[in-house]
Order: C-alpha cells, then sequence, then structure tokens
C-alpha cells in the first residue's frame, strides 16, 4: 500500500516546488521527477497544495470503502470540525442525513473525541504543576515532525491519543468492537493513524472523496430535507479545534498556572522548538497547541481554496472545559510518542565539498543559496545529493552554465558563420566566423566578442529576416544571396519570439564557382558532341547517297540483263 502522499510520475513537471515547500525535503528526485519517500514524510500535505501540475496526489482509498459499505459490518462515520468550511451551507445533521442513506449505520462529530482530548488535557495540567512543558498531541502531522525531526522534545507531547482516535473509543464503547470507524475530513495524516491502528481506525478519508462518493448515489446533502440525528449528540466546544487557538480556547480556565500557546506551520514549529528542551519548570508551565497547517485544519491540504468559516460560529459561545466538563476517558488508556528520528546522512566536509564540486561550485563565492533547487542553501543541497535525493540538474545556476558552455562551444566551433540578435537587433553573441565573413574580423579579435554592435551594420540587406524571425517566431531561408561579393546561403530563425533571434550563414562562394566552371565544361563538351554528331551526320548523309546511287545503277543493270535474256528465249521459238 502507498503512503497518503504519492506522485504521479508521468504529471511531474520537474519544477522542483514540492522540493522548495516540503518542510522535511522528503522529496526524492530521480530522473527529473518527484517521488515522496514514505518513511521521511509526516504526511502534512503541502506538496499536494503546491503541486502546479497537480501531480501530487492524496491516497483516495475509495475501493475499501465502498468494499466496507458492502460487507456486513456496521460502519459509522467519524466527521471532523472542518466540515462546515467546505460543504458551504450544509448543517451536520443533512450531511448525516446524506451518509445514512448511501449505507452508514451512523455519525456522529469528530469534536466529540476532540472535547475529551481537552478535558483530559486540562486534568493533566492540574495534576502536574511540575511539568514544564508539553505539547499536544491532536494534530498527527505535528507529533510526527517532532517525532522525526526534533526527537528531543517528543517526551513532551502529552500522553493522549488524538481526538479521532479517542472518538473511535467512544464509538466502540457505545455501539461495540464490532464496529468500524470511518474518518472524514481535511487531513492526509489522519491516514498514517488509520494504517497504523486499522482495528481502531479503519480508514481516513477526505471530504473530496465523500464528495464524489455522495455524487455517484445522487445524494446531494444540501437537498437533504429531513435532517438525520448523530450519535453522541451534537458537539459543541470541539468544533474549534480546527481553527489555530480553538484548542487552547477549550482548555483555558482563566487560572495563571499556565501558558498557553499555540502555533501552526510545521516550519514556525520547527522555529519555535529550534532550541534545547527545559530540563525543569521556569514560571508557569507552558502548553502548546501544535498544528501542521498554517491557520489550522480549515487549511488542510483537502480544503476548498478560500473556504469559509461562518459555519463554526453557528455554536453557542464557548466555554472553558473543566475536568467535568466533556469525558475525562482515562479508562481508554494512553498514547505513546517515543522518538522516531529520520536519520541524517552523517557528512564530513570533504564530502560536501566533493558534492558542491558536482555541481561547478569550489569556493564560497560559487555558493549562491539562491533556492531555486528547493533547498535553502547550496550546502543542503549537497547533503541532498549525497543521500540520494537530489539530481545536479536540479541546480539552475549549474545547469545555465552547462548549457552557456554547450552553447558556446557550439557557436564557435561550428563551421559556419553564426550571429544571435536581440529584440533591438544588437548583436549579442557570434563566432569568429561571422566576424571573418563580415569583415569584423579585427574588432573581434580585440574585444573577443562584436556584442552591442546592430547586425544591420553588417547584414543591412537581410534586415527584414530577423525583423520577422523576432516578430513572427518564424524560420526563414533564403539561397544563393550576394553579401558583398559573397555569395551565402543564410537560415535566420527566432529564439525566443521577440526577444532573440538567431543566423546561421554558409559561405557557398567557392561552391558556386565551382559550379560556374563545371557549367563552363559541361557546355564546351556539349558543343564539341554537338559538332562531332554533325560532322557524324554529314558523312554519314553523304555514305547514303553514293550508296543508293550505286545500288540504283546496280539494280538497272540486272534488270536491262534479264530482260535480254527473256528475249532471246523468245527468238529460238521456245514458246511456239
Amino acid at each position: 500500500m502507498t503512503g497518503p502522499v504519492y506522485t504521479i510520475e508521468n504529471e511531474c513537471q520537474d519544477c522542483y516546488k514540492c522540493v522548495r515547500h516540503c518542510p522535511v525535503k522528503a522529496i526524492r528526485i530521480v530522473g527529473g521527477k518527484a517521488s515522496v519517500i514514505p518513511e521521511a514524510c509526516v504526511a502534512c500535505g503541502e506538496c499536494v497544495k503546491v503541486c502546479p501540475a497537480h501531480a501530487k496526489k492524496i491516497r483516495n482509498d475509495l475501493a475499501r470503502l465502498r468494499q466496507l459499505l458492502d460487507s456486513s459490518t456496521k460502519v459509522y462515520a467519524s466527521i471532523a470540525p472542518s466540515f462546515a468550511a467546505y460543504f458551504k451551507g450544509v448543517t451536520i445533521g443533512q450531511l448525516a442525513a446524506a451518509l445514512k442513506e448511501i449505507g452508514f449505520a451512523g455519525v456522529s462529530e469528530t469534536a466529540h473525541g476532540a472535547e475529551a482530548v481537552s478535558a483530559h488535557v486540562s486534568k493533566l495540567l492540574e495534576e502536574c504543576p511540575e511539568t514544564p512543558f508539553m505539547v499536544s498531541s491532536a494534530c498527527p502531522a505535528a507529533v510526527d515532525m517532532i517525532r522525526k525531526y526534533l526527537p528531543n522534545w517528543a517526551k513532551f507531547i502529552s500522553p493522549l491519543p488524538s481526538p479521532v482516535r479517542a472518538h473511535c473509543k467512544l464509538l466502540k464503547e457505545k455501539y461495540g468492537n464490532d464496529i468500524k470507524v470511518v474518518f472524514f475530513g481535511p487531513c492526509a495524516a489522519k491516514k498514517n493513524e488509520s494504517d497504523a491502528n486499522p482495528d481502531q481506525l479503519a480508514l481516513a478519508l477526505v471530504f473530496p472523496v465523500l464528495q464524489q462518493l455522495l455524487e455517484e448515489k445522487g445524494v446531494l446533502p444540501e437537498f437533504v430535507q429531513q435532517e438525520a440525528e448523530l450519535e453522541l449528540g451534537p458537539a459543541e466546544e470541539g468544533r474549534f479545534y480546527s481553527v489555530e487557538g480553538g484548542m487552547n480556547d477549550t482548555i483555558r480556565d482563566g487560572s495563571d498556572k499556565v501558558r498557553f500557546v499555540s502555533v501552526s506551520g510545521l516550519d514556525n514549529l520547527r522555529r519555535l522548538l529550534s532550541g534545547t528542551p527545559p530540563t525543569e519548570k521556569r514560571g508557569r508551565t507552558v502548553f502548546l497547541e501544535a498544528l501542521a497547517c498554517p491557520g489550522g485544519c480549515v487549511n488542510g491540504p483537502a480544503m476548498n481554496a478560500g473556504a469559509s468559516l461562518d459555519a463554526l460560529f453557528d455554536t453557542d459561545a464557548i466555554s472553558p472545559l473543566r475536568t467535568s466538563v466533556g469525558r475525562c476517558f482515562s479508562h481508554c488508556g494512553g498514547a505513546n510518542y517515543a522518538p522516531a528520528a529520520v536519520k541524517a546522512l552523517d557528512a564530513d566536509e570533504t564530502m560536501i565539498s566533493a558534492a558542491l564540486a558536482r555541481v561547478g561550485k569550489y569556493s564560497k563565492a560559487d555558493e549562491l543559496n539562491c533556492g531555486a533547487c528547493g533547498y535553502s542553501s547550496c550546502r543542503d543541497f549537497a547533503r541532498a545529493l549525497l543521500e540520494g535525493k537530489a539530481e545536479e540538474a536540479m541546480c539552475h545556476n549549474f545547469l545555465r552554465q552547462s548549457f552557456q558552455r554547450t552553447s558556446n562551444a557550439l557557436i564557435k566551433y561550428i563551421p559556419a558563420a553564426v550571429v544571435i540578435v536581440d529584440e533591438n537587433r544588437g548583436i549579442t553573441e557570434c563566432n569568429r566566423n561571422f566576424a571573418d565573413l563580415v569583415g569584423a574580423g579585427e574588432i573581434f579579435e580585440t574585444l573577443g566578442n562584436l556584442n552591442g554592435i546592430p547586425v544591420d551594420d553588417y547584414l543591412a540587406d537581410f534586415g527584414d529576416l530577423f525583423t520577422g524571425a523576432l516578430a513572427h517566431g518564424s524560420e526563414i531561408e533564403k539561397f544563393n544571396q550576394h553579401l558583398g561579393e559573397r555569395i551565402v546561403n543564410i537560415s535566420v530563425f527566432s529564439i525566443a519570439k521577440g526577444k532573440f533571434a538567431g543566423a546561421v550563414i554558409q559561405d557557398v562562394t567557392k561552391n558556386e564557382f565551382h559550379r560556374e566552371q563545371i557549367a563552363a565544361r559541361a557546355r564546351e563538351v556539349i558543343r564539341k558532341n554537338v559538332i562531332t554528331v554533325q560532322q557524324v551526320a554529314r558523312l554519314f548523309g553523304e555514305h547514303i547517297a553514293e550508296t543508293e546511287i550505286m545500288l540504283n545503277e546496280i539494280a538497272g543493270t540486272y534488270t536491262a540483263q534479264t530482260q535480254a535474256e527473256s528475249h532471246g528465249v523468245m527468238k529460238s521459238g521456245g514458246f511456239n
């Protein structure tokens, strides 16, 4: 089974935008195509949000859901609080009715699990006054970020399950352990929770998949007239878990013993926890609500852009949750968030220098740190090269220099004259052959180029060709054109429409001279042959005439002799 986030390689356009935006750089580039490294990924889904080609996808799992609904198992839906921002104008009762119509045994709000978590966190903070620091376990992507990339802070994660796992506990307690719970929300990381604990959470799907399923079944929740009742009743405060600071607002009780801090976005979380973990309490206990998505779950990777939060405020004004409010589920068991650090290559300076040299960086001055490759510095990119996560071609500066060297070599050594001009028809590059052809060899020898000189100074008769190539992006060829005393073939072509055009000019003067020589010799041979033929014909004609006379004379003599012989026979009486 693939991870929660994957790449459709045929659609990947090797833009490296996913690398630039991935907070943990869990992307490997092979053959210019970006793939997700499952063991390094925290499934925040940021790459899904930013991929311009939509090559990054969240695993669908719809086939598995259909199979589950077609079975005899009772399936319950756990709906994330952010549903109101995705299904605009749809109430939770309408959504519940639609889900029951397509086969779900019951529908409940994940917010119930959130309220239970808040109640228990409040109790932990009250019972453990010496705790210096605690991080919420509500967001699986934030939890994995800490475990994998900030392992020294993992021990401060609250030993509680996430809201959806707490909700599963509550549903199974009421309806039996044999039921299946399916989560619907904006989050890709919930799939990691499902994959790791399928007996507890059978499946985790995103809202677009739910919408697809409802449309396939022809059940649109916005047109549902009769709302359905919710399992465990309607939730209230827990709905605010979907926005940054919402969890803290359900715990805060006015006490000055705890400082409540919220942070959203994994880059911000990394910056906040970049220091040394505390060893003892200093002043108030700090409770950190950590969310992977900027602004909270309402900005999750599967949410519509510009999702409205209006529906979240349909509930009554929130009130602080004491231990007695909600459900304290100490009997449900805790959770263990042990460090699971992603091992990084231990690269020394020699290895990094060698990797930098692979992309033409031999000194500090060569390290531009432009970030075009997706990494914040050239040295980070070098480490990615050593780890096999990156390719040399990802360095745009190296790629540009390589292309420039190749271009220069081709222009320099091509046997024809080559010139490139800008939109003003000023020369930006040319080779020595061009300079010699147009009589500018001394200038080229002195300056090393003819850059900035109008090409019309040398090719005035061909200015319209450059104008056409620049304006229309076309290619124009002319053969046997006169350039001073020379004869040339010229091809003018567009490099960037309206910006650059180039020309390849071949001096064919010698070829034309040889061609004229050959033509002259051919004409002379033809002339001599004609004379010979005429002579042969004349002689042949004379011979024919003499032969005709001779044959006539022979024929006449033969005829006379024959007549004489016939006359003699008649005279002797042979016929009397």
